[in-house]
C-alpha cells in the first residue's frame, strides 16, 4: 500500500510520522514544494528579531533524518501539480529540473495549507511574507543591506503582522504598521484592542489605521490616504487563504468558506483522499458552521487523526474548533477563545458580558501584573461563548482554563467552583477565573444589573444619573464627563442627594461599583453597575 502526502510541514508531517508508527510495511511518500520540511514556522518571526539566533534550530527534521528514523520517502522542491482521483494518481513536478512524472497512490493526504493573501503592488520595494525559511532568509538579506535602522512597512495587524513588528523593533528597525481595519488585531473587541494600539505607539510604531498600500516607488510606499512612507522593505502579513487550487482542479468539493470540505474524519468528497491543515474547513465550536482556523495545534492533531483513519484505527471524530489563540507583544500577552462581542451582535445571538481587571497573582506579593478580562456568556444556557484577556504574566494559563471549560461544556457560573492551584506568587485565593465566575453568578441571578461601556451614552440620554463611587483623588485623575462623585463609603449617609432617577454607578474596575449597586438597591434606588468600571469605559472610548 502506498500513501502519498502533499505538504511536509505541520499537518502533513504529523500524518506521515504517525502513520509510520502504526504501519511499518506501508510505503509513505511526502512531496513538499519548499526547500524544507518539518520546520518551526511559528518561530520564523523570532529568528528575524534574533530571539532565536540559530537558524538551524528552526529546522526540526530533514529528508535524510526522516528517512533514517521513519523510513519516509521525502522529496523537497517537488510540487504536485495535478490529481486524478479516478486513476488515483498525482502528477509531480521536480522544481529543479522541471521534469514531471505520474505517481500512483492508494491513499492521498492533501496538506497544502494556506497561502498569503496577495497584497497590492509594491514592486519598487522588496516585499516578502514570513511563511517559510526562504522568506526569512530573504528578509534578513534585505535588512542587513539596509543598515542599522532600516525603515520597514508591515501590512496587516493580525498575529503574524504584530509578531513581525515586535521582532523588527528588536533589530532596530523603524516600523510603520498599515492595516485596512479600524484597530489592531481584529479578533479583539474594541475596548480590548485599545491597549494594543497604545502599546504599539508607545514603542514608536507609526500605526496607520483604515488605510492600504496602493503602490510604491524606490524607497517609498504609497498609501490609500494619499500619504507616503519611506521603506526599505515591506512585510506582507495581511492574511492567508486556503491553498485550494489543486483540490479544486481535481473536482474535490470546497466549502462555503473557500476551504476544502471534509467530514469529521477529514475525508474529502473524493474516495481515498483526505485533507488536513490550514487549507481545510473546520466546524465552529459554537454554531457548528464551517469555519477556517489556521492554528498549528489543530493541524498537528488532525494530521494524526488522518493517519489513524488510514491505518484502520477507529478514529475520534474531530472536535469543533474554538479558535484559541495567544500572542506575545512587547511584554504584553493577548489571548482569546471563541466568539467576540461583535460577531455575536452581527449574528443576532443574545449574550451577557463580564469585564474584570484582576492582577496576575496576589497583589501583596511583589511583581503582580494587571490584566483585562472579558467573558461572553449565553444568557439562556449560561454556557461560555468566548473570552479575551490582555495583560502580563498569567494570561496564558487563564485563557487555557477557559478553553478547557468551554470544551467540557462547563457553564460560566461553574468557573467560580473550579479548584485552582494557589500560592501568592502564582495566583490569588480568588483566582481571576474564579472571579469571572462570581461576577457571572451575580449577573445571572440578578444580584447585579450591569451596563456596558458602549450603552452608557444612551442610558444618560434617557435620564439616568452617573455616579462615580471612587475617591476624590481617583476622580480627579480621570473621570467620565457628567459623573457625580459620591465615594462608596459616603453612600449610606448621602444617597438621598441622588434623588429618585435611575442610577448608573461606576468605580475603577467594577468591584466597588458592585458593592455600591447592592447598597443603593437595598436603599430603594433603581441602579446598574457600569461593567468593568472606568478602566473599561476609558479603553472603549479611546478605541
Amino acid at each position: 500500500m502506498r500513501t502519498i502526502i502533499i505538504g511536509g510541514v505541520a499537518a502533513g508531517m504529523s500524518a506521515a510520522t504517525r502513520l509510520r508508527r502504526l504501519d511499518e510495511a506501508r510505503q509513505i511518500t511526502v512531496y513538499e514544494r519548499g526547500a524544507h520540511v518539518s520546520f518551526a514556522n511559528c518561530g520564523l518571526p523570532y529568528h528575524v528579531g534574533g530571539v532565536i539566533p540559530d537558524r538551524a534550530s528552526l529546522l526540526l527534521q530533514t529528508p535524510q533524518s526522516l528517512a533514517s528514523r521513519f523510513a519516509l520517502d521525502v522529496h523537497v522542491r517537488h510540487e504536485v501539480v495535478g490529481i486524478d482521483t479516478a486513476a488515483q494518481t498525482v502528477t509531480v513536478r521536480d522544481l529543479e529540473s522541471e521534469a514531471e512524472r505520474i505517481e500512483h497512490y492508494d491513499e492521498l493526504v492533501i496538506a497544502t495549507g494556506a497561502t498569503a493573501t496577495p497584497g497590492p503592488s509594491a514592486e519598487h520595494v522588496p516585499t516578502h511574507t514570513l511563511r517559510s525559511v526562504e522568506d526569512v532568509d530573504r528578509v534578513l538579506e534585505v535588512l542587513d543591506a539596509a543598515g542599522p535602522s532600516p525603515r520597514v512597512v508591515v501590512v496587516g495587524a493580525g498575529f503574524i503582522g504584530l509578531e513581525a513588528v515586535e521582532n523588527l523593533l528588536a533589530r532596530g528597525a523603524r516600523v510603520t504598521l498599515v492595516t485596512r481595519g479600524a484597530q489592531a488585531l481584529s479578533p479583539l473587541d474594541a475596548e480590548m484592542a485599545a491597549p494594543v494600539l497604545t502599546l504599539l505607539r508607545d514603542a514608536g510604531v507609526d500605526v496607520r489605521l483604515g488605510v492600504t498600500v496602493t503602490g510604491a516607488e524606490p524607497g517609498r510606499v504609497q498609501l490609500s490616504d494619499g500619504s507616503a512612507v519611506e521603506a526599505s522593505l515591506v512585510i506582507e502579513a495581511s492574511g492567508v487563504r486556503p491553498d485550494r487550487l489543486l483540490a479544486d482542479a481535481a473536482g474535490i468539493r470546497l466549502g462555503p468558506t473557500g476551504g476544502i470540505s471534509v467530514d469529521a474524519r477529514h475525508r474529502t468528497s473524493a474516495p481515498n483522499v483526505w485533507a488536513v491543515g490550514d487549507g481545510v474547513e473546520k466546524r465552529d465550536g459554537l454554531d457548528g458552521a464551517p469555519t477556517l482556523v489556521t492554528m498549528a495545534g489543530l493541524a498537528n492533531r488532525h494530521g494524526r487523526a488522518v493517519a489513524d483513519d488510514i491505518a484502520g484505527i477507529e478514529p475520534i471524530d474531530a472536535k469543533p474548533a474554538l479558535g484559541t489563540a495567544i500572542l506575545g507583544l512587547l511584554g504584553t500577552t493577548i489571548a482569546l477563545v471563541g466568539w467576540n462581542e461583535r460577531r455575536l451582535r452581527d449574528a443576532g445571538r443574545p449574550h451577557r458580558i463580564v469585564h474584570t481587571h484582576p492582577s496576575s497573582h496576589a497583589t501583596y506579593y511583589p511583581g503582580a501584573q494587571p490584566m483585562a478580562m472579558k467573558l461572553l456568556v449565553d444568557p439562556a444556557t449560561d454556557l461560555i461563548l468566548g473570552a479575551q484577556i490582555v495583560g502580563g504574566e498569567g494570561v496564558d494559563k487563564r485563557i487555557d482554563i477557559i478553553a478547557v471549560a468551554m470544551t467540557a461544556g462547563l457553564r460560566a457560573t461553574a468557573l467560580s467552583q473550579l479548584e485552582l492551584a494557589y500560592a501568592p506568587q502564582y495566583g490569588s485565593a480568588k483566582d481571576p477565573v474564579n472571579m469571572l465566575g462570581y461576577v457571572a453568578e451575580n449577573v445571572a441571578s440578578g444580584a447585579t444589573r450591569t451596563l456596558q461601556w458602549h450603552e452608557l451614552d444612551a442610558a444618560l440620554d434617557h435620564g439616568a444619573i452617573l455616579v462615580d463611587v471612587r475617591t476624590p483623588t481617583e476622580n480627579a485623575a480621570g473621570s467620565i464627563p457628567g459623573a457625580i462623585n459620591l465615594p462608596l463609603d459616603e453612600i449610606r449617609t448621602r444617597h438621598r442627594e441622588l434623588g429618585d432617577r435611575p442610577l448608573i454607578v461606576h468605580c475603577q474596575v467594577g468591584q466597588r461599583g458592585h458593592t455600591a449597586a447592592r447598597l443603593l438597591t437595598q436603599l430603594g434606588h433603581d441602579v446598574r453597575n457600569l461593567d468593568g468600571g472606568y478602566r473599561t469605559w476609558a479603553a472603549g472610548t479611546a478605541a
